[in-house]
């Protein structure tokens, strides 16, 4: 009895098997997308009351348009405070960028660990921190740096400090303690990309490069840092396009009267007009401002990286190993 194999039908069921595979990936993506169009482009439709004169309780009529009213009013009337949100929001999103390289070196040390299970210690404890509330950061805080806080009291009984200190209500290290809050939370958060890029790096150029007699230092300097150079600028670019995004709740529980001149950002300020002021139209009118100079800036970050393709993320460099030490070429 003749057996037939039907090698054109091979093909066809793979094709079908990576098909069904494709169509299942797609409905585990479903929730995410209902997610992004219910919470990111639903509420768009909204936008239209940044144009209208808006009150709660009063029915809207046909003197309810008022054009760009509330977008001139930021640069006019309020434009003294919109002054010193923007300086607050574009100082700490300076200072954020300033300490991107931190994730960075902190990845690159715990990549030269060698003990495993103190490597992997560290980096939980490290991560941790980004999955606590703010709230419950504050609330730490306020129990240890308050006026009748923990390390308040133990400084004044040990004669370092003469009185306690308000260092939650001191606006002259405002900027500087959020920033340092932020990089307790995220430093080990943000480690976590540049540790998988590190672990993509071709372990022969590591082999090649110390038969050829290079130390730690010499790798890090030569392979681990050019490699992760391309991931780094990706971040960078990607944070550079949200610098008028730099957070809510983090300046929600720490803001108070005493450094409130030093942390209403943007964010907070829309808030605080929307919610807390009942000027709903206004707030909305800084909201479409601030997502189209958002989007403006993406589109530039967009560009530049296009631009420095060539000499930047397109260049790639291979380790040759010869007598004098380590040597690249493009």
């Amino acid at each position: 009895m003749e057996t037939r194999i039907d090698v054109a039908g091979a093909p066809r069921a793979k094709m079908n098997k990576k098909l069904s595979e494709g169509n299942l990936l797609l409905l585990l993506a479903v929730p995410s997308v209902l997610f992004v169009f219910v919470f990111s482009y639903v509420p768009l439709a909204g936008w239209i009351y940044a144009f209208l004169d808006y009150t709660p309780g009063i029915p809207l009529s046909k003197d309810s348009f008022v054009g760009t009213k509330y977008f001139t009013m930021m640069f006019d009337s309020d434009w003294s405070q919109v002054s010193l949100v923007l300086r607050n929001t574009l100082v700490l999103s300076f200072m954020g960028l300033l300490i991107t390289p931190l994730p960075v070196a902190f990845a690159i040390l715990l990549n030269e660990v060698a003990h495993p299970f103190f490597r992997k210690f560290v980096q939980t404890v490290t991560t941790l921190p980004n999955f606590i509330s703010w709230i419950i950061v504050y609330g730490l805080f306020f129990s240890l740096f308050s006026m009748e806080g923990m390390l308040n009291s133990l400084f004044v009984k040990l004669g370092i400090f003469d009185e306690a200190q308000n260092i939650l209500g001191n606006e002259s290290i405002a900027w500087f303690l959020q920033t340092g809050l932020g990089v307790w939370k995220t430093v080990g958060w943000g480690a976590i990309i540049y540790l998988a890029a590190i672990a993509s790096i071709d372990q022969e150029l590591y082999d090649a490069a110390k038969v050829d007699g290079a130390g730690r230092w010499n790798c890090i300097r030569h392979i681990t840092v050019p490699s992760i150079l391309t991931t780094y600028f990706v971040m960078l670019l990607l944070s550079i396009s949200g610098i008028l995004s730099n957070g809510f709740e983090q300046f929600y529980v720490f803001n108070n009267s005493l450094v409130a001149g030093k942390l209403e950002v943007l964010d907070l300020y829309v808030y605080n007009m929307g919610i807390v002021y009942g000027q709903y139209s206004y707030s909305i009118a800084i909201g479409i401002w601030k997502t189209f100079i958002s989007i403006l800036l993406l589109m530039t970050a967009n560009q530049i990286s296009k631009k420095s393709g060539e000499s930047i993320f397109s260049r790639q460099r291979q380790y040759i190993p010869h007598a004098g030490g380590l040597n690249y070429v493009q």
